[in-house]
């Protein structure tokens, strides 16, 4: 799949019909040959996790605890069900 470029200038059509051929892939709207937007398919997220993904404060801190895991190490997901007391959920 090709990345498809418009430039703004050329972006006459209403926001719609771009938002409705997103399932063809990314639609990068550019300003002067330089990307200012994209359009793009959203699947599996919400408005929370749309909102978060671009929220500064919440990078920063998922950012930290990459760091901190790297450092540090981290925890398995059966020894934190462990620790919580949890099913494995293994039958």
């Amino acid at each position: 799949m090709s990345l498809r470029t418009i430039d703004i200038t050329e972006a006459t059509q209403p926001l719609a019909e771009y938002a409705q051929r997103a399932n063809t892939g990314p639609l990068v709207v550019t300003a002067n040959g330089k990307p200012i937007a994209v359009v793009l398919p959203i699947e599996n997220a919400d408005s929370e996790t749309i909102s978060l993904s671009e929220n500064p404060q919440f990078l920063a801190i998922i950012e930290r605890s990459r760091e901190r895991q790297k450092r540090e190490g981290g925890l398995t997901s059966d020894q934190v069900r462990r620790r919580l007391g949890l099913s494995n959920g293994k039958h």
